[in-house]
């Protein structure tokens, strides 16, 4: 049995990025990861622009000018301007080549076909140069980048239709048990409801993964190894619910020893979810979780959710963690770390009632974990604590 570090390490050590990129059309891409650099095709700005409404000008040493034009954003023509000339020109408008400044509209006083400046005009002011923001063949967004809104925003701007990004992981969800019976089907006395498959799947969906398959498999082994061959040659990760412990028809653990799957660690010094496997088979992830709905949801953010973005190109994704004074008190029973179902509040946490591992209702308003590690065995009202946000 490890600690959580040490299972941590073992996960971000073992995770590889895929090589895998696929095209995508950039306005599908919020949350997509760059796989190679994105190189600008034209100028930005294309010409030079008018950063504001206003006047351009041939500037001379006067303050009064002659308005001879009007130029308006997207118009093709560019006067000609001599000394001491002007033309009206608007946000966005493309500044006349022999226009050397702009001045704000609030600046000038109109008098029919002419203006009168007033302040000190500097040459160059209010316009926006030819490729200022990027130039022709530099590099737009580097590789790893998370494309964001303004991500898209920015390479539409470029005229870029399509990026690169890193493939995400197919994943094939597996509960096991000779119990699980698909809600809305009557429950007869020893059943009950599958909610880790719909659980598991929900939180993939939610998060962004889009190539998930389900599979459910009753406790009988050989039916479990064909179940899991299949989900190995289907997937690059599969998420296992149950199966996993030590006991009599518990048979996940032999199944995936049989079909080559490395155990890369089994059990973890953690409450809850103690028997957590991880392991790989060549470029295949696999996590086995506990079959208690709330310890298979807690491995699965704790462990799965981080594998899962590095994998996909997050290669610097981590939880994210913050120190905030409980307004509870905890005592812990054992001497392995626990994660505790909490709601946290701007810098208070709430350690909430119903801790077992297998209750999901405390999960069920819960945005947080409190981590407690192994050498800490109480919290007191106003201690300060670790918080793991959930993403969801």
């Amino acid at each position: 049995m490890i600690s959580v570090e040490e299972a941590i390490q073992k996960v971000v050590k073992t995770v590889q990025t895929t090589t895998t990129s696929q095209t995508i059309r950039v306005r599908e891409a919020v949350g997509e990861i760059l796989s190679k650099d994105v190189i600008a095709p034209i100028n930005m700005p294309p010409f030079r622009q008018s950063a504001m409404d206003g006047y351009a000008l041939n500037l001379y040493d006067n303050t009064t000018y002659e308005v001879r034009d009007e130029v308006k954003a997207g118009d093709q023509h560019h006067p000609v301007l001599e000394k001491g000339e002007a033309v009206r020109i608007f946000t966005g408008a493309a500044v006349p080549d022999t226009a050397n400044t702009v001045i704000m509209q609030e600046r000038v006083v109109m008098n029919e076909n002419t203006i009168a400046v007033e302040g000190l005009v500097n040459f160059g002011d209010n316009i926006r140069l030819e490729g200022e923001q990027i130039k022709k063949g530099e590099i737009a967004l580097k590789k790893d980048t998370i494309i964001t809104v303004a991500g898209i925003g920015y390479l539409l701007s470029l005229g870029i239709q399509e990026i690169q990004v890193y493939k995400k992981p197919s994943i094939g969800v597996v509960v096991t048990g000779n119990e699980l019976i698909e809600p809305g089907k009557p429950l007869s006395t020893g059943k009950v409801y599958d909610s880790n498959g719909g659980m598991l799947a929900t939180a993939l969906q939610s998060l962004e993964y889009k190539e998930i398959s389900e599979y459910s498999v009753k406790d009988q082994y050989e039916t479990t190894k064909e179940v899991l061959l299949t989900a190995l040659k289907e997937n690059d990760v599969i998420v296992l619910s149950g199966g996993i412990s030590v006991g009599t028809y518990d048979y996940v653990g032999k199944a995936l020893k049989e079909l080559g799957v490395e155990e890369i660690f089994y059990k973890v010094k953690q409450k809850p979810g103690k028997p957590l496997f991880f392991g790989r088979k060549k470029n295949k992830i696999v996590f086995a979780l506990p079959g208690n709905p709330a310890a298979a949801l807690s491995c699965f953010y704790l462990y799965v959710y981080p594998a899962l973005e590095k994998l996909r190109g997050n290669k610097n994704f981590s939880l994210d963690k913050k120190e905030v004074t409980s307004i509870s008190s905890f005592e812990k029973k054992g001497n392995r770390a626990q994660f505790l179902k909490a709601i946290l509040e701007e810098n208070t946490v709430t350690i909430l009632e119903g801790q077992s591992s297998a209750m999901l209702q405390t999960f069920a308003v819960a945005n947080a974990l409190v981590y407690i590690p192994e050498e800490r065995s109480r919290i007191m009202k106003n201690d300060t604590v670790e918080v793991i946000c959930l993403p969801i």
